[in-house]
């Protein structure tokens, strides 16, 4: 156990150490300013070398004040502008976004790291994925856990056996959006440019993703139920959602979520033998606790919070894209969220469960 404890933040991944990719941010939020642009600064491989917001002006500003060599405007984009001075892309638009500035990379012959969920549509993501695959251009899903070494060294002591067979899962996933950001006309709220809804598309994808990461196992079908009370939320049909989803070798998850309430984060695994929980488990800390039978284990690393998440998938990412190693998860891993996505919120409509192909 002490040699597993001294290679906890090991990465295991890593095939190179020398190289260096130069980002595109394209979307300026306070995720990309405050988060991911000084996560790869500080990461080994990387550097931010472009700044792409709506203007040239604001673009220039945030370039000047965070010691980032361009800024250029997303029409400046679209037409190729700056496109000798980044290999990659960052794309942290809100979701209904995304698609357009794929297509403009993908036309450029750059590499895509995009956030998830990949689009506002299930028909949307699988354009996106089409362009990237027509014009052989690197496309991987930003799902940070799977790089947070609590959840890489879950899915190693579950492929083990450490649990025994895996029996069920409960994911949890809530905010208070409202809190977080005090304005009830913000992306997230608006359909238009979410997507499907809000609190599985921004949250509940936390704990589906790293549930099919952590089981190597995708939901075969899945019940869903949500509500709509706040006003705030009248137009989004999942303030509050609550679903069942059956996953290959009949494992079943119970996953809860909202965009109004307290935070908190958990995802737990039982197995015939142990279990294995992460508490908390997304909002920038990741801790994990171990059970068998008269053993228990809790491993914490205060240093990993949001940007240090974020800095190991850039890190990942450059790793892929220097060395031509193959990229998970690449788009089609994103794809299949995306129908799991649809369905849930098919099966809360429908009232009924919903099967995925």
């Amino acid at each position: 156990m002490l040699d597993w404890i001294d290679r906890y933040e090991e990465r295991t991944w890593q095939t190179t150490e020398s190289g260096t990719v130069r980002y595109a941010l394209i979307g300026l939020g306070w995720w990309t300013i405050d988060v991911a642009l000084p996560a790869i600064e500080s990461s080994d491989l990387g550097e931010v070398s472009v700044l792409v917001s709506s203007s040239t002006e604001k673009a220039t500003r945030l370039a000047d004040e965070n010691d980032v060599a361009r800024g250029i405007s997303y029409d400046e984009f679209h037409d190729g502008a700056a496109s000798d001075e980044y290999d990659a892309i960052y794309v942290g638009t809100p979701n209904a976004y995304h698609l357009e500035y794929v297509e403009t990379a993908a036309e450029l012959d750059k590499a895509i790291l995009c956030e998830k969920p990949m689009e506002s549509t299930l028909e949307r993501a699988e354009a996106m994925v089409d362009t990237c695959e027509e014009a052989d251009v690197p496309l991987m899903i930003a799902y940070r856990m799977q790089t947070d070494p609590a959840v890489r060294r879950a899915r190693e002591l579950i492929a083990d056996g450490f649990i025994g067979d895996p029996v069920s899962v409960y994911g949890h996933n809530t905010q208070p959006l409202l809190e977080m950001i005090p304005d009830p006309d913000q992306w997230r709220l608006d359909p238009e440019l979410s997507g499907y809804g809000t609190s599985v598309m921004d949250l509940g994808i936390y704990s589906i993703n790293t549930t099919r990461f952590l089981l190597d196992r995708d939901p075969v079908s899945v019940h869903s139920e949500m509500a709509s009370n706040h006003e705030a939320f009248g137009d989004v049909p999942d303030e509050r959602s609550s679903s069942l989803l059956r996953f290959e070798d009949d494992i079943q998850m119970t996953s809860t979520s909202s965009q109004n309430a307290h935070e908190d984060t958990h995802l737990k695994i039982t197995g015939t033998d142990g279990q294995i929980e992460l508490r908390p488990a997304f909002h920038g800390e990741c801790s994990l606790h171990l059970s068998r039978g008269e053993l228990s284990v809790t491993v914490e690393h205060d240093s990993f919070d949001a940007e240090r998440e974020m800095e190991e998938e850039f890190d990942y990412f450059a790793d892929r894209l220097l060395s031509d190693a193959e990229i998970y998860p690449d788009g089609r891993h994103g794809l299949q969220d995306m129908r799991i996505i649809e369905a849930l919120h098919e099966s809360a409509e429908r009232g009924e469960p919903v099967d995925i192909a």
